[in-house]
Order: C-alpha cells, then sequence, then structure tokens
C-alpha cells in the first residue's frame, strides 16, 4: 500500500478512536505507528494530518454542516465525517495535495470504511466543495493567520 494512503487511513483511524472514545490524538497516533510500523515520510504525513486537522476542525465542521445540511454532524457516520475532514484538510486548507486526488483517496477510504452509500456521499460533499475551493480556502485559512 502506499505510503501517503497508509498514512491517510491511519488517521481515519485515529480520528475514529478520538472521536469515540475520547482518547487523547496524539497518543492514540503514536500508539498506532508503533504497532504498524511506515516509513518516516509516511508517519510525518499522518502526524501532520492529525494535528492539521485537530486544529481546523471547527471550523471544518462548519463548512461540512453548511454543504451537507441534511447530515447534521452528530447524526452522520464517524467514519464519513472523519473521512470529510481528511480530505477537507488536504485540499482547502494545507494544499499541497491535489483536490482531485484529495476526494479519489476519500472515495476510496470510504468505500473500504464506510456504509454502501459513503462513498457517493463523501464524494458529493467534496465535489461540492471543489465548486467553492478558492473562496472556502480563503475563509479556513485566513482567520487562523490573522491571529498569529
Amino acid at each position: 500500500m502506499r505510503t501517503r494512503r497508509r498514512a491517510r487511513r491511519i488517521t481515519l483511524e485515529v480520528l475514529y478512536e478520538y472521536d469515540i472514545a475520547g482518547h487523547e490524538a496524539v497518543e492514540i497516533l503514536e500508539r498506532r505507528l508503533e504497532d504498524q510500523p511506515m516509513e518516516s515520510t509516511g508517519a510525518e504525513f499522518a502526524r501532520q494530518l492529525v494535528t492539521g486537522i485537530l486544529d481546523f476542525q471547527e471550523r471544518m465542521d462548519s463548512i461540512i454542516s453548511r454543504y451537507a445540511p441534511e447530515w447534521p454532524l452528530d447524526q452522520m457516520a464517524v467514519i464519513d465525517r472523519n473521512i470529510l475532514r481528511i480530505a477537507i484538510y488536504e485540499f482547502l486548507i494545507d494544499g499541497e495535495t491535489p483536490v482531485k486526488v484529495a476526494i479519489n483517496e476519500a472515495v476510496e477510504l470510504a468505500k473500504t470504511y464506510g456504509s454502501d452509500s459513503a462513498p457517493r456521499f463523501v464524494n458529493g460533499v467534496l465535489g461540492t466543495l471543489a465548486d467553492e475551493a478558492e473562496v472556502l480556502h480563503q475563509e479556513l485559512v485566513k482567520p487562523a493567520e490573522l491571529t498569529i
């Protein structure tokens, strides 16, 4: 399995446990990396994803709520919610991953970990967000830069 794909999978596992059990995310991540060793670039990518997602979680959740109003966050499947957060962080905040790649990777995670309808749901929400990527990037990132 490709390094970044494995890092995303581990990130999803960390975020899931963080959401469900409330354990400390960084501790979960380090435990996962110890149990499932990977190249240092993959481990660093997973660390970047976890910390970045937690830093921007409130803002990302606001965007998800606005663009998927028929699925309130607290009623959305934990897996789906966290897959969306990973992709949103990758293409709207970090910007290192091309939009199409982030969406494709999210859909693949949804196929593996989500329900039968998860891939379509994830693809639909992320596709809508991709259409508004420039505006949403400004909305998500600029407030954080101003507070520094």
